[in-house]
């Protein structure tokens, strides 16, 4: 017979990071020159645990909803823009609070889905960096565009001003650097674009770990 008060058995539970995770912090913390840091509601152990899987060497565990707020409004009073990787309830309010706020589609709660800037659909922690990557990408180009209009535009009301510019001329000019521009901005739809800014490269999750 056996005595109620001796366990037979032990059942533990513990969060998995996902098979990316490593790999795309590593990959983050080269691409933006930061170490990224691990905000979460989970106990110190825990959040330890996930965090040395990770190599994530800065955790804050044990967070409330407006902890993680708080802790993301003192690394922009330090100078820092903080992008903020989160899927669930706790986590909404820090991302609308981040400068960038970025949630996992598939297994996000619908209050962080609604409150991020962006939503990774398939949720592929791999495609974060390339993601950033790219966007850098796409705002050089936008200011290229930016200063190719200008430099057409100045050209054209200088021409005008100090000279005698045919309307036809000036109408070519004005509508070919529109089309020079749109042009330039129809390079990040090629499918090089993506293999330039990183392919598949991994990312650091910078709220509750997820199963």
């Amino acid at each position: 017979m056996l005595d109620r008060d001796i366990p037979v058995g032990v059942i533990a539970l513990a969060d998995q990071i996902r098979p990316a995770a490593a790999e795309t912090v590593t990959t983050l913390a080269t691409l933006t020159g930061s170490a990224p840091v691990l905000l979460t509601g989970d106990n110190a152990g825990a959040a330890g645990r996930v965090a040395a899987e990770a190599r994530i060497s800065e955790v804050h565990a044990g967070l409330l909803p407006q902890d993680k707020v708080d802790r993301v409004r003192g690394l922009q009073q330090d100078g820092h823009r903080v992008l903020l990787v989160g899927d669930g309830v706790n986590d909404a309010p820090a991302l609308a609070t981040a400068d960038l706020g970025i949630a996992m589609g598939r297994y996000g709660s619908d209050l962080a889905l609604t409150t991020a800037d962006a939503v990774l659909v398939r949720d592929d922690l791999a495609a974060l960096p390339g993601l950033i990557a790219l966007s850098r990408r796409a705002r050089r180009l936008v200011t290229a565009n930016l200063v190719i209009a200008g430099s057409f535009i100045s050209v054209l009301v200088a021409w005008d001003l100090l000279g005698d510019l045919p309307l036809p001329l000036g109408v070519a000019g004005h509508e070919g650097s529109t089309v020079i521009v749109g042009l330039n901005g129809l390079r990040l739809l090629a499918g090089a674009a993506w293999r330039r800014a990183g392919g598949r490269h991994t990312v650091a999750p910078s709220a509750e770990p997820t199963p």
